[in-house]
C-alpha cells in the first residue's frame, strides 16, 4: 500500500445505503445511526479482508448524502510498536510538516470491489449488529417495566419452561418453578404474567416472568379493583400458596369504604374474577391493622381466637384456639397458619385452650416452688406471689414495698421479711456466679452508694457493672435489661451514680 497517496479523500456514492438504514431502523424499532454505524463496521471488516487485517482500516458513511470514505490511519507515535499501523514523528513531518504526537495521517483508498464472501461477511456483520441494537432495545424498554402484569402469547413449551411471545420480537419465560402447578400451556394460548426480573446476558436480555409471586395477584387486584388503582384501597401485603391458597391484607384510606367488601366485590365478581386466572385459587381477603394482635387473629381467619400472647423481642405470637378450631386455625399440612405468618410477618404458634391452660397449671406449679424452695415460705404465701404476677426472686427484692403491701394477707412485716430473703438469696447467687467467672467483685464507691444493697452491688458486678461510674454511664433501659427491677427505683439509682457529674460541672 502507498503511503505517500494524497491526502484527498477518495468518495463514492451509495444514496441506497441511507434508504436502507431508515428501512431496517424503522422494521426493527431502532435508531437509524445504530444500523448506520453496522453498515460502516461491515464495510470496514471488508476493507480489512481486502487490505490486510494487521491494517486500521476505517469507513465512514456521510449521513446526509450516503457517500462512502474508505481510509488507511497511521499514528504519529514517539516509540513504534506496531510498524504497519505507526510511524514517527521524522518520518510524519516528510508527509505533513505540522504533523505531532499523536495524530492520524489519513490514507485514502480506493473503493471495494464486494465480491461474494466479502458481502456475506458484511451482511453477517449488519445483521449482528442489528440484532444486538435490537436486545439493546428491549433491555432499555423492559427494565423499567419490572412489577408489571403482561399479555403475551404462548410460542413454546420446553421442559416446563414457557416461552412467550410479548410482541415487537420480545420474549419471556415463565420458569417452571414460577408456573402455578398443575397449569399446562400450548403454544398459542394467552398467558398473562408478571414481570418479577430483567437480565442483560450473553445470549440477550432475558425477561422473567412469574405467575405463581405474590404480587402477580395484588396486581391483579388492582386491575379489578378500581379502589386499589385510584390508591383509595391500599394491598399491604399478600401470601400465596401457589394453585391453592393466598391471603392478601388490605386497608381503606377511606372511613366509608369497605376495603374487604370492595375487593370482594358485588356478589364475588371482582374476587372471582382473580380466582379464575389463578385456575381456582383461594383466596382470603384481610383487613390489616397496625395492631399486631388485632392483624394476627384476622390472619388467621376463618379460624376463632380466644387468646394472643405477643412477645415482640422474638417476634412470636401464641395463640390459643378452642380444641375444635385446632384443625382450621392449622390448616391442611400446616397452611393456613403458614400463609398467617407470611401475611403478617409474625412467627404464630398454635395452642389449644387445653394445652394452654396445662401449661399455665404447670408455670404457676413451677413458680410457687421456686419461691417455696429459695425464699422458704409455705405455699400459700408461695401460689400468692404468682397470682399477683410475682415470677422472679429479682421483683420480690426491688419492687416497691406497696405492691407487696397490697397483697391479701401481706402486711409490712411479711414484706420486709420477704425482701430481705430475697435480696439474701441474690447475694449468694452473685457471689457463686462471681466465683465462678473470676471477676472482680464491687467497687467500695457502687457497695457504698446511696440507696444500693450488698446483694445487688454483687450481681451487677457479676454482670460487668463493678463500680459506680460503670453504673452512671447506663440508660435506664440498659440496667432493667441486666436485673429486674421497678423502672423507678432503677431510673433513681442511675441519678445518684451520677450525681458526682453534676457536681464537678457546678465546681468548674
Amino acid at each position: 500500500m502507498d503511503t505517500n497517496t494524497e491526502t484527498t479523500t477518495t468518495m463514492f456514492t451509495h444514496p441506497e445505503l441511507l434508504l436502507v438504514a431508515d428501512t431496517v431502523a424503522r422494521e426493527k424499532g431502532i435508531d437509524r445511526e445504530e444500523v448506520l454505524e453496522a453498515m460502516e463496521q461491515a464495510i470496514q471488516k471488508a476493507g480489512r479482508s481486502k487490505y490486510g487485517h494487521e491494517h486500521d482500516i476505517r469507513a465512514v458513511i456521510d449521513r446526509q448524502s450516503g457517500e462512502i470514505r474508505l481510509a488507511r490511519y497511521i499514528e504519529v507515535a514517539e516509540e513504534i510498536e506496531n510498524e504497519t499501523t505507526q510511524i514517527t514523528l521524522d518520518v510524519a513531518k516528510s508527509r505533513k510538516e505540522d504533523a505531532v504526537i499523536g495524530e492520524f495521517l489519513v490514507d485514502p483508498l480506493p473503493p471495494i470491489d464486494f465480491g461474494r464472501i466479502a458481502a456475506q461477511t458484511a451482511k453477517q456483520v449488519i445483521v449482528q449488529k442489528v440484532r444486538e441494537a435490537e436486545r439493546k432495545c428491549q433491555f432499555a424498554e423492559f427494565k423499567d417495566r419490572i412489577g408489571e402484569v403482561v399479555n403475551g402469547m404462548v410460542k413454546r413449551v420446553e421442559f416446563g419452561n414457557v416461552i412467550v411471545d410479548l410482541g415487537g420480537r420480545a420474549e419471556g419465560i415463565i420458569r417452571r418453578d414460577e408456573c402455578i402447578p398443575r397449569e399446562h400451556f400450548n403454544n398459542g394460548d394467552r398467558a398473562r404474567s408478571y414481570i418479577y426480573d430483567v437480565r442483560e446476558e450473553q445470549r440477550g436480555p432475558q425477561i422473567f416472568l412469574s405467575r405463581s409471586h405474590p404480587q402477580f395477584m395484588a396486581k391483579l387486584f388492582t386491575q379489578e379493583v378500581p379502589e386499589i388503582y385510584d390508591g383509595v384501597i391500599e394491598i399491604k401485603s399478600v401470601a400465596r400458596d401457589p394453585g391453592s391458597r393466598a391471603k392478601i391484607a388490605v386497608i381503606s384510606s377511606d372511613s366509608g369504604i369497605d376495603p374487604v367488601g370492595a375487593c370482594v366485590g358485588m356478589r364475588g365478581s371482582r374476587v372471582q374474577a382473580v380466582v379464575a386466572e389463578l385456575q381456582g385459587e383461594k383466596i382470603d381477603i384481610i383487613s390489616w391493622s397496625e395492631e399486631p394482635a388485632t392483624f394476627i387473629v384476622n390472619g388467621l381467619a376463618p379460624a376463632e381466637v380466644t387468646k394472643v400472647v405477643l412477645d415482640e423481642e422474638q417476634n412470636r405470637i401464641e395463640v390459643v384456639v378452642p380444641d375444635e378450631q385446632l384443625s382450621l386455625a392449622i390448616g391442611r399440612r400446616g397452611q393456613n397458619v403458614r400463609l398467617a405468618s407470611q401475611l403478617t410477618g409474625w412467627d404464630i404458634d398454635i395452642l389449644t385452650e387445653a394445652e394452654e391452660s396445662d401449661r399455665r397449671i404447670e408455670e404457676f406449679r413451677v413458680r410457687s416452688q421456686l419461691f417455696i424452695d429459695c425464699l422458704d415460705v409455705d405455699e400459700v404465701i408461695a401460689q400468692l406471689l404468682v397470682t399477683e404476677g410475682f415470677s422472679t426472686i429479682e421483683e420480690v427484692a426491688y419492687v416497691p414495698s406497696s405492691e407487696l403491701v397490697e397483697i391479701e394477707e401481706f402486711d409490712e412485716d411479711i414484706v420486709n421479711e420477704l425482701r430481705n430473703r430475697a435480696r439474701d438469696v441474690l447475694l449468694t447467687q452473685a457471689i457463686v456466679q462471681e466465683e465462678k467467672i473470676d471477676e472482680a467483685e464491687p467497687a467500695e464507691d457502687l457497695l457504698t452508694l446511696d440507696g444500693m444493697d450488698k446483694a445487688l452491688a454483687f450481681i451487677l458486678a457479676s454482670k460487668g457493672v463493678v463500680t459506680r461510674e460503670d453504673l452512671a454511664e447506663l440508660a435506664t433501659d440498659d440496667l432493667l435489661d441486666l436485673i429486674e427491677m421497678d423502672r423507678e427505683v432503677a431510673a433513681a439509682l442511675i441519678m445518684k451514680a451520677r450525681a458526682h457529674w453534676f457536681e464537678a460541672e457546678e465546681q468548674g
